[in-house]
């Protein structure tokens, strides 16, 4: 058994978490969590991350209303990931509007192809990118 105090964290003191759907196992996206991040998780039942791009804690969907409700959370056996299944409020994780941050397949050797599906479009929901 491994308690929270095991988790190891990288030199700048964050974990990555993979965010899979509960029901489907599908990857929604992969995030970076601090120990601050993951108590908030812990204490509200929703994802929150460390924005390494903005230095502030944020919780998924806070702009969007697209919040992730926690169902599980597991670790790997050497404790330096995290893997957090979720029940996904509104059917979009992306910040460009798709179901998966996961939606562009390498095609050949050379140029990544859009195969995901978009749910919303992101001017709608944040405005100019």
């Amino acid at each position: 058994m491994y308690r929270i105090a095991d988790l190891r964290y990288n030199d700048q003191g964050l974990i990555p978490a993979i965010i899979t759907d509960y029901q489907t196992g599908e990857v929604r996206m992969l995030g970076w969590m601090n120990a601050e991040s993951l108590c908030h998780t812990l204490e509200s039942g929703l994802v929150q991350f460390w924005s390494r791009s903005r230095q502030k804690l944020w919780q998924k969907g806070e702009t969007s209303g697209h919040v992730m409700r926690v169902k599980s959370i597991r670790t790997d056996c050497d404790r330096d990931v995290l893997l957090i299944a979720v029940e996904q409020v509104g059917d979009a994780t992306c910040h460009l509007g798709y179901r998966s941050c996961f939606s562009f397949e390498l095609k050949g050797n050379e140029a990544f192809e859009d195969v995901g599906e978009r749910v919303f479009d992101p001017e709608d929901v944040y405005g100019d990118l």
